[in-house]
């Protein structure tokens, strides 16, 4: 890992990122207490989330890299955020914007009360829609900014030292796909392997079917990603951590 850039940190691009993906054992193994009372709380609403181990991967990575600019894709009600916001707020480490995507109305109104919480509300940036078309505008807009037409703001920051992807299984593939573009140079994209489909799937299952359909997508943006990006992998228990860097 090597000094420079907009980040507090660039991975090497000659390195691998199993430095990166590591552990650090100077940190807390504990889930931050805000982060478990939202993991109480997801576990009640049955929806799902990331593991705590994953989870605490992602944070060891992010401490190394002090990302000076963020986006997180699926914020869900701010389980994995909470961890994020933690690491600022044990580190002393302010980034310059920290853009948050979510779908849904009802869940963004949570996640405002949790940035209030930390007081993050000068660089966070709740963003509502839906990811395809956010990443059509934003694209639009660099372009217009760029022939020097005042457009206003980016919905989504156009580029970020560090991009969570999340999502579902079926989408995850696409969801990368749409954000890589968005990763400065030196910065890295993470997300969580897909599920893999496991036994015979009947074409009239439609579940079923984007399930395989978004996983064979998976299989082939890595194959497409091997030759403009280096792809790390970390398993751990509840799924496998990923994390891309250009080349």
């Amino acid at each position: 890992m090597s000094s420079g850039g907009e980040a507090g940190v660039k991975v090497d691009k000659t390195e691998a990122l199993a430095q990166l993906l590591s552990a650090d054992a100077e940190r807390s193994r504990d889930e931050p207490e805000i982060a478990a009372n939202i993991g109480a709380q997801l576990q009640h609403m049955g929806l799902s989330t990331w593991s705590i181990s994953v989870q605490r991967r992602l944070r060891d990575a992010l401490g190394r890299l002090k990302p000076k600019r963020v986006i997180e894709v699926g914020g869900g009600i701010g389980h994995r955020s909470a961890w994020i916001y933690d690491l600022f707020t044990v580190d002393g480490f302010t980034p310059e914007r920290y853009d948050i995507i979510e779908n849904g109305a009802k869940f963004a109104v949570i996640l405002h009360r949790l940035m209030t919480r930390f007081e993050a509300e000068s660089y966070t940036k709740i963003v509502v829609g839906v990811l395809d078309a956010l990443v059509g505008e934003t694209l639009a807009w660099k372009a217009a900014s760029s022939t020097g037409l005042e457009v206003g703001d980016a919905p989504i920051q156009p580029e970020a030292d560090a991009i969570i992807v999340d999502g579902i299984s079926a989408s995850r593939a696409k969801n990368v796909e749409l954000m890589l573009p968005f990763l400065a140079t030196g910065g890295v994209l993470f997300t969580l392997e897909p599920d893999m489909p496991v036994g015979d799937v009947k074409e009239d299952d439609e579940d079923g079917m984007a399930l395989v359909d978004g996983f064979n997508a998976w299989i082939e943006l890595i194959q497409s990603c091997n030759e403009t990006h280096h792809i790390g992998f970390m398993p751990l228990f509840g799924g496998t951590l990923v994390a891309m860097v250009k080349k």
